[in-house]
């Protein structure tokens, strides 16, 4: 443990705002943080919280930074999101330890998230030569018109901690070479990836000859997160977490209108048709629900399968289960780490419990282990139930490894109002090889999520596409596509190359 954080500048004790090389903040005044290792339950370094006069100095130095920022030109922006992308590369086995260490998902998943960072920040570097504009035809006589896209300002992030590195970057970096500064709050519960990241930045900054360009914000969010929602300096917001906080960011920042991005709660689902392919079904849906330990917004929920191959699916899965590996997140032979903490066990506690209490059938029992290696109260059995989507505990989302299997009967079309029917509209996916089914499910009339997969799982992100969903999950789309339109504000201009002023309608004046 003591390489992982060495190598990341990681102290027993540490601050928690940060706008550069030398420049973190010193107040103890605001209470310190431990952060928890959920595989162990012991605390592996503290924070010093930001406090409120450290909040308005990292704003004020980013207000700073963002007149010079602006400046630069694009590529030139999206070089130094190159170098970031190869420290990233240089530390990632180390970061990806920090992740598993910090946040309990097994070692390849932290690995990973990793790498998301990396390929977000190639696809930026690309990017920063590719912020198009628009060229228009004028009616007016020799008039132009042309639209073009300038940096909106300050962007404050706000993460979960399910991915306490990746979310960062996607944000961070886009925003970087649309000349942005992001000012993070990461969550309390992996506070110490914030501090690796910012030790990053700083280098990388140093290096290059910045500041500023990217802060870090570590506090409470009934003080310092509610003054980043309600900061008029912050014109856009981009939020991850769950469907309550966001519907709160979205009011608060709305009131003022401010732009947001809202990647909220997901209850994704997997339809297995007749013609799927068991085995591949089996591999999305195992990996889907419990990769995480069940703690992605892209985690497989539901899986609603055809009645004709619903016992050969239910014994496949099932048999699939008895072969996951439980343990500590570092250990490479491992498929599933703890969950987050204690309170989110509580919650996996009361679905199964309550499952049970509306009518359904546990087809693998869950249950918290307390066996040698298993101290902390974290790890817990992933469990599926057969259940009915109407189902209360159905219809919200639970942050662990609960899976619900439900019938279907005739044509896709019954799939599809199952999987529709809930207020999440985040991640799906259907399993088959009828092209009939997979275009109506891709269609208008089929899936309304934001993601729509066939023949792969609802779990998992490729960086170039859009990322986010629908209805509760928000509306918000981060990473790939024509996402980095929302981090710069838009400006139509039209250019009159003559010698005089014609008005619309034919309206003159005689001066």
């Amino acid at each position: 443990m003591k390489e992982i954080l060495n190598s990341l500048g990681i102290k027993e004790n540490n601050f928690g705002a940060g706008v550069g090389a030398g420049a973190w903040s010193s107040t103890t005044d605001a209470g310190m943080l431990n952060s928890v290792n959920p595989a162990n339950g012991e605390v592996i370094a503290n924070v010093y919280q930001c406090s409120e006069s450290d909040y308005d100095n990292v704003i004020a130095e980013s207000q700073k930074a963002f007149e010079e920022w602006r400046m630069v030109p694009a590529p030139i922006r999206g070089q130094l999101v190159r170098e970031m992308g190869e420290e990233l590369r240089r530390k990632k086995d180390m970061l990806g330890s920090l992740v598993a260490l910090e946040m309990g998902k097994i070692k390849a998943e932290g690995d990973g998230e990793v790498q998301e960072m990396i390929d977000i920040a190639d696809f930026s570097v690309g990017l920063s030569r590719q912020l198009y504009g628009l060229t228009m035809h004028s009616e007016r006589f020799k008039h132009r018109m042309y639209e073009q896209y300038h940096p909106l300002g300050i962007v404050g992030v706000i993460s979960a901690f399910n991915f306490p590195v990746a979310v960062w970057a996607w944000n961070a970096f886009l925003a970087a070479v649309c000349g942005d500064i992001t000012v993070w709050k990461p969550s309390s519960k992996a506070p110490l990836c914030g501090i690796a990241i910012q030790n990053i930045c700083n280098e990388v900054l140093q290096r290059e000859g910045y500041k500023g360009i990217f802060s870090l914000i570590i506090g409470r969010g009934s003080t310092i997160g509610e003054r980043l929602i309600n900061d008029t300096r912050v014109p856009l917001i981009s939020a991850t977490g769950s469907t309550r906080m966001g519907k709160r960011i979205g009011g608060v920042v709305g009131e003022r209108l401010g732009k947001t991005i809202l990647e909220l709660g997901g209850n994704n689902a997997i339809i297995v048709t007749p013609d799927a392919n068991i085995k591949n079904t089996v591999i999305g849906a195992v990996f889907g629900a419990v990769g995480t330990c069940g703690q992605r917004c892209t985690s497989t929920r539901r899986l609603i399968v055809h009645e004709e191959v619903y016992d050969k699916v239910k014994d496949a899965v099932v048999k699939a289960y008895g072969q996951l590996r439980i343990g500590n997140p570092l250990d490479e032979n491992n498929h599933v780490g703890p969950l987050i903490d204690k309170d989110a066990v509580k919650n996996y506690q009361l679905a199964l419990e309550k499952v049970v209490e509306e009518g359904g059938k546990v087809l693998v029992e869950g249950g918290v282990l307390e066996s040698e290696g298993y101290e902390s109260g974290c790890y817990v059995k992933p469990a599926i139930a057969e259940a009915e989507n109407h189902f209360e505990i159905v219809q919200h989302e639970t942050f662990a490894p609960v899976l619900y299997m439900m019938k279907y009967k005739g044509d896709v079309s019954d799939a599809l109002a199952l999987q529709n029917g809930v207020r999440q509209g985040l991640s799906s996916a259907i399993m088959t090889n009828n092209l009939r089914e997979a275009e109506r499910f891709l269609s208008v009339e089929g899936s309304d999520c934001g993601i729509a997969n066939v023949n792969i799982g609802t779990s998992g992100a490729e960086i170039g596409g859009a990322f986010g969903g629908e209805k509760e999950t928000g509306g918000g789309r981060e990473s790939g596509s024509d996402a980095w339109k929302v981090y710069m504000r838009r400006q139509t201009n039209t250019i009159n190359y003559t010698t005089e002023l014609p008005l619309a309608q034919g309206i003159k004046f005689d001066l």
